[in-house]
């Protein structure tokens, strides 16, 4: 082996941090209400206990208020059950008289590429409207 990968185990440094701090529940929930108590309170309470921000949302996290089961249930809205009305009797239906055939059609392709098939009969300025909005768009 080379010697250079020796060297990087030739000193090896162990920084120990303290033990590990273990917070009662009350203790935790001191630390939540004082950190809920005003605006932008996190960073500072986590700070001021030597915990980090990440730990503070955690405990924010577990001792949230949950709303009431009651709030969640779902709520019935009241039926009424009423009978039926009684049919009233078909009226005879009258044949629409027939819209006159349309034997002479127009196409107009627009400049953007759009294709108006419209019957020769066709108001000028509704199909004008028409065209300019398609062609705005």
């Amino acid at each position: 082996m080379d010697r250079h990968t020796h060297r990087a185990f030739e000193r090896l440094e162990v920084v120990e941090r303290g033990r590990r701090r273990r917070w009662s529940d009350d203790e935790k929930l001191k630390i939540v209400l004082e950190s809920l108590a005003g605006p932008r309170l996190v960073s500072a309470t986590a700070r001021r206990h030597a915990i980090s921000r990440s730990q503070l949302v955690t405990w924010r996290r577990a001792f949230r208020v949950e709303p009431l089961r009651s709030a969640m249930t779902p709520t019935f809205v009241p039926a009424i059950i009423e009978p039926v009305p009684a049919e009233p009797e078909p009226q005879p239906v009258e044949p629409r008289p027939e819209a006159p055939a349309t034997t002479s059609r127009m196409e107009i392709i627009l400049t953007c590429g759009r294709r108006i098939v419209v019957g020769a009969d066709v108001d000028g300025e509704a199909l004008a409207r028409v065209v300019a909005v398609l062609e705005r768009r």
